[in-house]
């Protein structure tokens, strides 16, 4: 029996619009309470986020952060708060407790920070280069 060649994909992937400095912080802020490593990142520019908006047909976009967890796309609200339930310290209290909240009230808010976040926050010419620290966590 031959082994797959195919890699295995970790279990949490968030892809992230890698030019936007807010998006940049929240991956920070989530490496740093994440101390299992449960969650792996690519940029939705990146090939692979490319490659992974197209396996699960959602279109190619820059307007929604995309978690796929087991298999299972989720986007928007939906996708920030599964990512607090695997963080350290309170955040999967407040998840729990963000979810308490209508779906549409959930992700009005979240469309009206999208909208604004190069506004308030600025964004980059590059994709953030991950380093060596960390590097293990990106997908390539």
């Amino acid at each position: 029996m031959q082994e797959s060649k195919q890699p295995v994909q970790p279990a949490a992937i968030l892809l992230f619009d890698g030019v936007c400095h807010m998006c940049h912080g929240a991956v920070q802020f989530i490496l740093q309470r994440d101390p299992h490593g449960r969650i792996h990142f690519a940029s939705l520019q990146s090939e692979k986020g490319k490659d992974l908006l197209a396996a699960y047909a959602y279109p190619d976009s820059l307007q929604s952060v995309v978690l796929i967890e087991d298999g299972v796309l989720y986007t928007r609200s939906d996708a920030i708060l599964r990512v607090g339930r695997k963080l350290s310290g309170a955040w999967p209290t407040l998840s729990f407790l963000g979810m308490a909240l209508p779906q549409k009230l959930r992700d009005a808010m979240y469309d009206w920070i999208a909208r604004n976040r190069y506004r308030w926050f600025g964004q980059s010419q590059h994709c953030m280069l991950p380093t060596p620290d960390i590097r293990s966590r990106f997908l390539e």
